[in-house]
């Protein structure tokens, strides 16, 4: 095993093109280094329906130049075996350590796989990738980021003609592609003849941000912006200036890309300290709410004033938020989300008389819904044009939550009436999430085979009316990894996630308020019935 491992490490050092790795790893070769090599050299990095993401380094379970050439290897195989020679291939990056050689190395196999290969201008969000797809009808786009992951990491993201993430068999597909392909030797890498486009798609771009505004609504809230080190900042000031809101005040520590992300532990507005200078910054300068983009600026995060302080408002609120603007302006078509999201949104579809469906997490199955007007998951990711980005995007999402915020300030209002409204309207939906990350994968496995063996009879006192093991899929989901508990006025979802080692379980209480006066109370009782839900599931599933 030890000479198998040595042999193997020495053959990839061999054909490795990135010097940095190469001395990497025959560093790790000279000292003999076995533990370090077999954690590199035990398997490969899986290609899944969210691409390839991981840690920067040699080695195939590392993402570098030799897995990136061979994924791009296996997706132009793929898209050949489709009929798609000739076809356009466009490629986006970020701003993290070797997305642009990662960007640079997929448009030199897609050019010598014999398809057409175009890269964006610059690092810029992962929305205006999946807008130059159906903008300028390619047959796939890969964005290399690792979004809202640690420094560390990178990752490969493949879109599909349509212009959202791939699904299965897709993915499996392009895996069995990326297998066969031998050595780097075999694949074809010329030193030019790719496009390097010019800024006419982001104009484009921008020009459809505006679409997403009511033509005449007031552009008057004051907002603090950050772009969290990441690539969002000169976009979304675009999309801004356009629009005719006021400059956003920048968190100015965070403004520009930074690919060591040197003020945040976890470059993502939900992790714990990641908006404690943007809420320094609004304390300064009192804006109506404050806008955070994740690195990739697909995501959007909200917080707004609150008792004299900064409150983030979460996922599930501002979904539901803009569901309730869209719907006060006369949006049709389909409302959708995925299944950890709140159930609030169904409850707005249907007062509303509009279609709703509910997905698998993630928004490669959120954009595939047939007839969508406006989607959104609870990490932060909504979808408000799926016409020009079948995917989530946070910039059009800061602006339309900005306009919405200018209605309710133009009004005497703010954002945390609205929701209030909607809670008196359809009962107050209060959600949260158990996310335990895990150093060892097997505590994840454990945990699900334990609540899978053993499933909890009741929660918080509650009890479990209806459990489904996801693996097998319902009427309406296809097969996936996750178990559900319906409960008296609750409902409980659990699933490891998809994109890092963590275990996550999403939680949702519903209690009837009659009154805006029975607000504090119907409040107070969901976050005792929660902190039980949480506490009985812990337990449960042993972690």
């Amino acid at each position: 095993m030890h000479d198998d491992l040595i042999a193997r490490a020495q053959t990839w050092l061999a054909e490795d093109p990135d010097p940095e790795t190469r001395e990497e790893l025959a560093e790790l070769l000279a000292a003999g280094d076995v533990a370090e090599l077999a954690a590199r050299f035990g398997g490969t990095l899986q290609f899944g329906t969210a691409g390839l993401r991981g840690e920067l380094g040699a080695g195939p379970m590392r993402m570098n130049r030799s897995v990136v050439i061979r994924a791009a290897a296996g997706l132009a195989a793929y898209l050949d075996a489709k009929g798609q020679r000739g076809g356009l291939v466009v490629i986006g990056y970020d701003a993290r350590h070797k997305s642009a050689d990662f960007a640079r190395d997929t448009a030199a196999v897609m050019t010598g796989a014999g398809l057409r290969a175009a890269v964006l201008p610059r690092p810029l969000p992962t929305p205006v990738l999946a807008y130059a797809i159906r903008h300028l009808g390619a047959v796939a786009g890969v964005e290399v980021t690792a979004s809202h992951n640690p420094p560390r990491d990178n990752g490969y993201k493949v879109y599909l003609g349509d212009g959202s993430q791939i699904v299965p068999p897709a993915d499996a597909e392009i895996a069995a592609e990326i297998e066969a392909v031998r050595s780097l030797a075999d694949v074809p890498r010329p030193d030019g003849g790719w496009e390097i486009l010019d800024d006419a798609v982001l104009d484009a771009y921008l020009a459809r941000t505006d679409a997403v505004l009511a033509p005449d609504s007031p552009r008057t809230a004051r907002t603090v912006y950050t772009a969290m080190h990441g690539v969002g900042k000169d976009v979304l000031l675009a999309a801004f200036a356009r629009a005719g809101f006021p400059a956003p005040v920048l968190v100015a520590e965070q403004a520009e890309p930074d690919p060591d992300f040197p003020t945040v532990s976890f470059p993502n507005p939900e992790e714990p300290g990641a908006m404690d200078l943007a809420f320094a910054t609004a304390r300064d300068s009192g804006p109506d709410l404050i806008i955070a983009n994740d690195p990739d600026a697909d995501r959007c995060a909200v917080a707004v004033p609150d008792g004299g302080d900064w409150r983030m408002l979460r996922g599930d609120e501002v979904g539901s938020l803009l569901a309730a603007h869209l719907v006060r302006r006369g949006a049709t078509g389909v409302l959708a989300e995925s299944i950890v999201s709140s159930s609030l949104l169904g409850r707005i579809a249907e007062k509303a008389g509009l279609p709703y469906e509910e997905t698998l997490t993630g928004f490669k199955w959120i954009a595939r819904v047939d007839g969508l007007r406006y989607g959104y998951e609870e990490a932060l990711g909504y979808c408000v044009d799926p016409e020009g980005v079948r995917d989530k995007d946070g910039i059009t999402a800061a602006l339309l939550i900005t306009e919405l915020a200018s209605e309710l300030k133009e009004a005497g209002r703010t954002l945390l009436d609205l929701l209030d409204d909607l809670a008196v309207e359809h009962g107050l939906h209060a959600t949260d999430q158990l996310s335990v990350r895990v150093e060892d994968l097997s505590v994840i496995a454990d945990a699900m085979r334990r609540l899978r063996e053993q499933p909890p009879a009741s929660l918080a006192g509650l009890a479990v009316t209806r459990a489904e093991d996801l693996t097998q899929g319902t009427e309406t989901l296809p097969p996936t990894d996750g178990l559900r508990y319906t409960l008296d006025g609750a409902r409980v979802i659990v699933r490891p996630s998809g994109t890092e080692p963590k275990l996550k379980c999403y939680l949702e209480v519903v209690v009837p308020v009659a009154e805006h006066s029975g607000l504090p109370q119907a409040r107070a009782a969901a976050d005792v019935l929660l902190a039980a839900i949480k506490r009985d599931l812990s337990a449960a599933a042993g972690i």
